[in-house]
């Protein structure tokens, strides 16, 4: 396809402007992934589509080398009250050096460069450039599970996830999984209590469970302590003058690539049920069978109307420090605001988990990620991009490709 326009990083700033302007929650992307399509038409890409879940899609081709994704998601948070920003969410503002907005860092500002990056590498790499950018990150990765699944999905050879990095080779983080523990009563009036069993009663042991389970988490070298917490405790019925007989206690639990779902559950039933046994001998008879552990799922729906019900788990993952790609991947972008003569940039992971989860963790598909931006801004009304990091990761993004997509073909 003939390009309408030259990539450049002037212009991923203002393909950034225009992204940050449309909100894309979780299910609602469509007129984003419309804007992105567009841009990589306009760039002259040789192929750019959407899926049937809607993930947006395009192809630079290149070589007979190895094939590079760079990937960053559709969607975003909720922006929240926009009277506490200091500048419009949605407003896509350039001040004080930085972009502003939600999706600024987070990730629509890296995925603009993304996009650009490609188109103008064009005739400048070994192999193919895929770049791919998923809906639903934000609520476990859906999008991206679907891109690389075994049978019929795109298999690069390595993949760079545009989260933000501050200028670092990120190779993994911990995982996230949503647990939720359920206690189940007998519903009554509440000027009757005799004739109810409340639910509510079991949250305390349930809780004095979890507090032990997060004092016995175990640590990776790299990645740190796994953690786990009870983040929210619900009772239904919900109405005050009620007995409930159902309690609902949700877990947020960063875990290590080698967690698995079932082990998870096994670890939350073994660690509450020292406190359950306590409560039946203090006269709740059958306290042990009230409880269920389960992974928190949700019946999630995409903008094109594809629903599947999913785990809320996001896997984790960790490449090897000296595996080739990290290395060259830590050659090519050098230290911060440099030119890669410098030495090699600092490797380290995520504390937050991407869609890396699906890509290494899971499809084992070598996978590091590399974007301007501080983490610290991320998912608050702060959310910003300093524009001259930004400027520099464009610059070392056309670096970073070829030298990945070399790496992953010395591998083979």
């Amino acid at each position: 396809m003939r390009a309408k326009k030259s990539a450049s990083f002037d212009g991923a700033v203002a393909f950034a402007q225009d992204l940050i302007r449309i909100p894309s929650l979780p299910g609602e992307e469509r007129e984003l992934t419309r804007r992105v399509i567009g841009e990589m038409d306009a760039l002259g890409y040789d192929e750019a589509h959407t899926d049937e879940l809607g993930n947006a899609i395009g192809i630079v081709r290149g070589g007979d080398g190895a094939t590079a994704m760079l990937s960053a998601h559709l969607d975003m948070v909720a922006e929240g009250d926009h009277g506490e920003w200091e500048y419009p969410p949605f407003g896509g503002v350039i001040a004080e050096g930085c972009l502003h907005g939600r999706g600024a860092m987070d990730i629509k500002g890296p995925l603009a460069l993304q996009v650009h990056v490609a188109a103008a590498l064009r005739g400048r790499t070994p192999g193919d450039i895929i770049v791919a950018h998923p809906v639903y990150e934000e609520r476990g990765g859906w999008g991206m599970d679907h891109l690389t699944r075994v049978d019929g999905g795109l298999r690069p050879d390595v993949v760079i996830i545009g989260e933000s990095t501050h200028g670092d080779i990120a190779i993994g983080h911990r995982g996230r999984c949503e647990v939720e523990i359920v206690g189940y009563g007998l519903a009554g009036h509440a000027s009757a209590p005799d004739r109810a069993r409340n639910a509510l009663d079991l949250a305390p042991a349930i809780l004095a469970g979890v507090k032990d389970l997060s004092a016995a988490q175990e640590t990776d070298d790299v990645l740190g302590r796994a953690s786990v917490v009870a983040t929210g405790v619900d009772a239904v019925p919900a109405s005050l003058n009620v007995i409930p007989d159902r309690v609902t206690v949700t877990l947020d639990w960063r875990i290590l690539p080698v967690d698995t779902e079932e082990n998870l559950l096994a670890r939350v039933r073994d660690a509450v049920a020292p406190y359950l046994e306590r409560l039946e001998a203090d006269g709740w008879p059958g306290a042990r069978e009230s409880v269920e552990v389960r992974v928190a799922t949700e019946r999630q729906r995409a903008y094109t109307g594809v629903e599947e019900e999913r785990s809320i788990l996001s896997p984790g993952f960790l490449m090897e420090p000296d595996h080739p790609v990290v290395l060259a991947a830590a050659r090519a972008v050098g230290k911060p605001g440099g030119d890669g003569s410098g030495g090699a940039a600092t490797v380290r992971p995520w504390t937050f988990a991407t869609d890396g989860g699906w890509t290494c963790g899971v499809r084992g598909i070598p996978t590091i990620g590399f974007a301007p931006g501080e983490e610290r801004f991320a998912h608050t009304n702060t959310e910003r991009l300093d524009l001259d990091e930004a400027r520099w990761g464009y610059e070392r993004y056309l670096e970073l490709v070829p030298a990945v997509q070399s790496a992953a073909d010395r591998r083979d």
